[in-house]
């Protein structure tokens, strides 16, 4: 099972006709933009496109600024499309900016599937796995909202013969080390039902010994599982790993001598969630704290990955592989793989109005981001130490703050019939559309990350 798997004659002919499709759907918007010239086919572009810009400079005043400037921006960031879709009607060119929405929508949707066709299948290799005899699982009864007594996985893990250490809400507990202790009693597998933060500690004391590891989807988002691609809707189901697994070696991250599975923060978001309120209320401490971490004195964050300097960075994000898209900055990415070996980094530095409108209208393009890879990040400040937050746990950390990767560390027990991971929706370039539409020898192309870079 897994490897690398390069597209068939019938995947690559599959790929040139959806190319060759949504070259076909991209022209037609150019046809009916220049039929539609004489009436009003650029004005719905330009409004279009303006419409988009102000939307980003309206969210922009509303998260960095307050009191009035921040109701300008909230009514902006509304009323800007608003005014866009009545100026389409009054002047009768929805139809216009219909068709021209419709070709374009189906364009970028085929230009998407010609891309997925003409990837080579690569997935995570998995082989057979026995049984475990001895296996300990950890469970935070609060992860989650409750899911642990929700889904009765105390008692379904007993069932299938694993030990359970509940943990107690109101007595926090070191779990690396109730994990240690299992591994001395002779536990031949761990595992955690909880937050990402709890699976990244048990974790490291399996990757040390040699042991294979369990993930539950007990958590409140998941991130992790649905990345190894496990059902996250019931996470009972992990538990079938228990009796029918296989086993996936994966890298593990590590900042300054502490694993992480997913990412860790600098920057913005990891000032925000250092405040004991963020807990309880994530937006509203968000939004109260923001115009001094965007606008006001600040520490100064730099970061070296490999060979490429990043400077003045107001967000950066190092990944346990990298995700597809810098979605991930909002927690909406996705990582294909977990075991490139290589950590994914992306950055974000806007000082103004007009780069939030730079940003939202070229999108990766933009100076204002920058998406890499690299092997080793370090990260400085002018300050002896600053916040970071590990799989999303508020810590502070002495400078430098060193990020690493050790490729396929982690060996993970998941179930045989499980979800699978959803591929990607990989990024629109046209100039690869065109060399998949009209190029008579199609040549698949690897999808493992490389150092793409767009910055100042």
């Amino acid at each position: 099972m897994g490897g690398t798997h390069l597209t068939g004659p019938d995947g690559s002919g599959a790929a040139r006709l959806l190319a060759r499709l949504a070259v076909l759907a991209a022209v037609g918007s150019l046809v009916v933009l220049g039929l539609a010239l004489g009436e009003g086919g650029l004005l719905v572009v330009g409004a279009g496109l303006l419409g988009l810009a102000l939307c980003a400079v309206g969210a922009w005043w509303f998260v960095a600024h307050r009191g009035l400037v921040r109701l300008a921006g909230a009514v902006l960031t509304v009323g800007a499309p608003v005014a866009v879709l009545v100026l389409f009607a009054h002047d009768g060119l929805w139809l216009t900016a219909l068709v021209l929405l419709l070709c374009w929508g189906a364009a970028l949707a085929l230009a998407r599937a010609a891309l997925r066709r003409s990837r080579p299948r690569r997935s995570t290799p998995a082989r057979a796995a026995p049984r475990p005899r001895r296996p300990v699982l950890i469970m935070n009864p609060k992860s989650g909202g409750g899911k642990v007594g929700r889904f009765r996985l105390v008692e379904r893990a007993e069932e299938l013969g694993a030990r359970v250490i509940l943990l107690d809400p109101s007595a926090p507990a070191d779990v690396a080390e109730l994990a240690r202790e299992a591994v001395a009693g002779g536990a031949d597998l761990l595992g955690v039902a909880g937050g990402d933060g709890t699976q990244a500690l048990v974790a490291a004391v399996a990757a040390e010994h040699g042991l294979p590891f369990l993930v539950v989807s007990a958590g409140t988002r998941n991130h992790f599982a649905m990345d190894l691609g496990l059902d996250r809707s019931d996470p009972s189901r992990c538990l079938d790993a228990l009796t029918d697994g296989e086993e996936l070696r994966i890298d593990l991250g590590d900042v300054a001598g502490r694993a992480f599975v997913n990412t860790v923060s600098f920057g913005v978001y990891a000032d925000v969630v250092q405040r004991p309120e963020y807990r309880d209320d994530k937006a509203g401490t968000a939004l109260t704290l923001m115009p001094d971490l965007l606008l006001g004195e600040r520490v100064r964050l730099d970061a070296q990955a490999d060979g490429t300097a990043l400077s003045s960075q107001q967000a950066l994000l190092v990944s346990n592989n990298p995700y597809v898209s810098p979605d991930a900055l909002s927690g909406g990415g996705r990582r294909p793989r977990l075991d490139d070996g290589v950590l994914g980094v992306l950055g974000i530095r806007v000082a103004d109005a007009a780069q939030a409108a730079d940003l939202a209208l070229r999108g990766s393009q933009s100076p204002a981001l920058t998406v890499l890879t690299a092997r080793r990040v370090e990260v400085t400040a002018d300050a002896e130490d600053i916040p970071v937050a590990v799989d999303g746990e508020a810590l502070r950390l002495p400078t430098p703050v060193v990020c690493t990767l050790h490729p396929g560390a982690l060996r993970v027990l998941v179930p045989r019939e499980r979800p699978g991971v959803v591929v990607p929706a990989p990024p629109v370039r046209w100039r690869r559309i065109f060399e998949l539409a009209f190029t008579r020898t199609e040549q698949p192309t690897d999808d493992r990350p490389t150092a793409e870079r767009t910055r100042p």
